[in-house]
């Protein structure tokens, strides 16, 4: 086998050819975009850049077929919050041959180690971690847009090369053809009522506003989580400009009380609905299905992020944002299922939430870690 580091055009487009090869008999894969890929490792697009490095490999076998592939990165904000200094690796993907797995794993520890890395967290994307992140072990079915999906034996490789888990991933589903639990949408009217509240969704006009409320909210109300680092406004700005093409202003909800920012749930539909079947390209062809199927076609929603002010916690603010989001969606008759990925399993208040809606599980994820 040749593992080879990807450094020329020729090796980029190979990268990206490997899941197509691996999962080109599996029904439930969906290829993510080309581009998607290719800016995380674009320091241009990527600000992680700023305050890290990456690299990325793929493996062929003594043919020349391409079989696998890796990348691995440091982020320097983060790296050093560990016992140990701590990379990562992601987009993984490999054959089921252990021993082609453990050469990916081999190089990548190798070249973390030699930057002075003593643990690697995996899988795991060089960005945030709305995307790209973490193993399935649990629900193979389609994934949503930015959603990990994987073969079931990668879980062997990884466990068996000494990775254990750090902790889980849950993503759950709403059914939006039925009400919502009516204890859920009591306690929403009670709060909606209460004075001093206030509601307002996203509005493309005044990006800054909303983006900056986001940034108040979620540096605040995650603050206390382990490993926690503040968002920067540079990848907010990144994030929703990404979203741009679908975005639907209504589905990013904020609670304000007294003109404070107060709570907030990002939601966008689905596009993996949208590119199914584009092979990770987008063309003229593939743009105009896009906008078709913009409107006709998406009926599942992603649930992306949500917060809340410390002070503001156990308020039932979630509650209000739901049941508006259900005010605007169910009228269209569109929208069927709601994803809420992904909640950790360290993060009880959330999972509360998730049940207080009614959802019901859908996915297991989980992020692993070796240490060397």
């Amino acid at each position: 086998m040749q593992i080879i580091q990807v450094s020329t055009s020729a090796l980029k487009k190979d990268f990206l050819k490997t899941p197509k090869i691996l999962y080109k008999n599996d029904q439930n894969w969906i290829c993510p975009l080309d581009s998607e890929i290719e800016n995380v490792f674009d320091p241009k697009k990527n600000n992680f850049f700023n305050h890290g490095r990456c690299t990325r490999w793929v493996l062929k076998d003594d043919k020349g077929k391409l079989i696998g592939r890796i990348a691995a990165f440091i982020n320097e904000k983060k790296a050093f919050y560990y016992e140990y200094p701590t990379g990562g690796i992601g987009f993984f993907e490999c054959i089921d041959v252990e021993k082609a797995a453990y050469l990916l794993f081999d190089t990548a520890k190798k070249w973390l180690q030699e930057k002075g890395m003593r643990a690697m967290e995996g899988p795991i994307n060089f960005g945030e971690n709305d995307s790209f992140w973490g193993l399935l072990v649990e629900g193979f079915t389609p994934p949503s847009y930015g959603m990990n999906y994987n073969f079931p034996y990668y879980k062997k490789f990884f466990q068996t090369y000494g990775f254990v888990t750090e902790y889980e991933q849950l993503t759950n589903h709403i059914n939006l053809t039925i009400p919502f639990p009516e204890r859920f949408t009591k306690i929403a009217n009670w709060v909606r009522n209460k004075p001093g509240y206030t509601f307002e969704y996203f509005d493309k006009k005044n990006p800054d506003k909303y983006i900056n409320d986001l940034m108040e909210i979620y540096n605040d109300g995650w603050q206390d989580f382990e490993n926690f680092v503040p968002i920067k406004k540079e990848t907010l700005k990144e994030s929703f400009k990404s979203m741009e093409p679908i975005m639907d202003e209504h589905l990013i909800q904020f609670a304000y009380f007294n003109g404070e920012p107060a709570s907030f749930v990002v939601l966008i539909p689905d596009a993996n609905q949208m590119i199914k079947g584009f092979n990770g390209k987008l063309g003229p062809i593939e743009k105009l299905k896009f906008a078709y199927r913009r409107w006709v076609g998406v009926t599942r929603m992603r649930a992306i992020v949500m917060g809340t002010k410390t002070k503001f916690q156990k308020h039932g603010l979630e509650s209000v944002l739901f049941i508006s989001l259900g005010e605007y969606v169910l009228p269209k008759n569109q929208y069927k299922e709601l994803e809420l990925s992904w909640v950790g399993d360290f993060n009880e208040q959330m999972i509360a939430i998730h049940k207080a809606t009614g959802a019901t599980f859908g996915k297991r994820h989980v992020t692993m870690r070796k240490v060397f």
